[in-house]
């Protein structure tokens, strides 16, 4: 069977490029060269096709899965639900506790979304960072590959990278929890990485089951006041070889990258610099502009990511309140996706003036048309909790701006 890349490359236009460009409404033949190019990818799950990249839909990612001190499997299978009913285009399963793939089935039979993990994460939490091997690593990968997961993250830092973070001035260190896990097995076991030195036997298992390879962000900033620095910079320009090796051989890959905590206006400085590395299509996590949003990170994050994405970001993944704090609750979830989801429609206001929802909106609020509104709106249930019953809104009442302002005109 061949990749994506693979078909794009012969010139070959397949269903699944078909699916996503009816769904973004652009040609066929624009994407095949963009998938061929590297410029952009499509996650796939069944009969489900998510594209990502290049003259795409922003698209969100959320994040769920049990920890070590919370293992609740029904409350992450209801936070994959409330996902693809709020217009989720992907999750990512972070679980490290309970009965790891057990869960990972449930939440799979939960949604039709394409599903991502970080396979180190079930290693290290079924064998142990100290016990662990990379051929306890290569295995997990296998397994979840065989399961039908649609997206990897693997980092690939190094032990040049992890000596620059410690040796700099960063207030935060590394809060990356993929790439310390990866990190800390190098320094235990005094190894190279894992996924480095088994690249290409990785890359084989990808393309086989045409999987998307998303080269983690283990040096992001922690905080806005750790600025970029030679552990980012190594790090982003080490995964822009690696992804462009494994466009090569076949496999789709993202650069995770400016995520974390940016301050705004480093974030499209940080990102063209991204871009002058590689064209593959970048992920962002937030990022957050501010550090002292606690409790409001969905927020601040929403801010952060409406620049990014404004500036060029093609996939961000959602922060909620929770963030920094603990897991999420289902309607926690839900407030964070609904954040990113207006932070992704921002950016690609921005990006392609794609405004037209805008308009209709503002046509039916001109004519005080409530029904009109909600369609509109990227929350049409919060919208129509909020709705008056016909009559002026408890807002302005009686001096409503716009229904004065329209008796006055026909009264002329």
């Amino acid at each position: 069977m061949k990749t994506q890349i693979e078909e794009a490359r012969e010139g070959t236009i397949t269903p699944r490029m078909e699916a996503v460009a009816a769904a973004e409404g652009i040609e066929a033949e624009d994407l095949r060269y963009s998938v061929a190019a590297g410029e952009a990818v499509i996650m796939t799950r069944g009969s489900c096709s998510v594209g990502i990249g290049r003259g795409l839909r922003t698209k969100v990612n959320v994040n769920l899965g049990t920890s070590t001190s919370r293992v609740r499997p029904e409350e992450e299978v209801e936070k994959a639900r409330i996902a693809g009913l709020h217009g989720a285009d992907t999750i990512t399963d972070l679980s490290t506790g309970g009965d790891i793939t057990a869960i990972r089935r449930a939440i799979s039979a939960a949604t039709t979304l394409p599903i991502t993990t970080v396979p180190v994460y079930q290693a290290a939490a079924e064998i142990g960072v100290e016990s662990m091997t990379a051929a306890d690593i290569l295995a997990t990968i296998r397994r979840q590959a065989e399961e039908g997961v649609s997206s990897f993250v693997l980092h690939a830092v190094s032990r040049e990278m992890i000596d620059a973070a410690w040796d700099g001035e960063r207030i935060m260190g590394v809060v990356s929890k993929g790439g310390s896990i990866t990190a800390a097995y190098m320094l235990t076991h005094d190894a190279e990485n894992p996924f480095v030195e088994h690249f290409d036997e990785i890359l084989a298992i990808l393309r086989e089951h045409d999987i998307v390879l998303s080269l983690g962000n283990t040096m992001r900033s922690g905080c806005i006041h750790d600025e970029m620095d030679e552990a980012q910079k190594g790090e982003m320009r080490w995964n822009a070889r690696l992804a462009a090796y494994a466009h090569e051989h076949g496999v789709q890959t993202i650069v995770e990258g400016l995520g974390g905590h940016v301050r705004a206006d480093r974030i499209p400085v940080y990102l063209r610099r991204y871009r002058e590395h590689s064209p593959a299509p970048l992920f962002v996590a937030g990022p957050l502009p501010t550090d002292t949003a606690v409790g409001y990170d969905h927020i601040a994050g929403c801010v952060g990511a409406s620049i990014a994405s404004g500036a060029g970001a093609d996939y961000l993944c959602y922060l909620t309140p929770a963030e920094h704090l603990g897991l999420p609750t289902p309607d926690q979830v839900r407030e964070g996706l609904i954040a990113f989801k207006i932070a992704a429609h921002i950016g690609d206001s921005i990006k392609y003036g794609m405004d037209d929802e805008d308009l209709a909106l503002a046509r039916s609020r001109s004519h005080l048309d409530w029904d009109g509104q909600v369609a509109h709106a990227i929350d049409p249930e919060t919208a129509r909790a909020l709705a008056p019953e016909p009559g002026p809104c408890t807002m302005c009442g009686d001096f409503c701006a716009v229904a004065l302002m329209k008796r006055l005109r026909e009264e002329r």
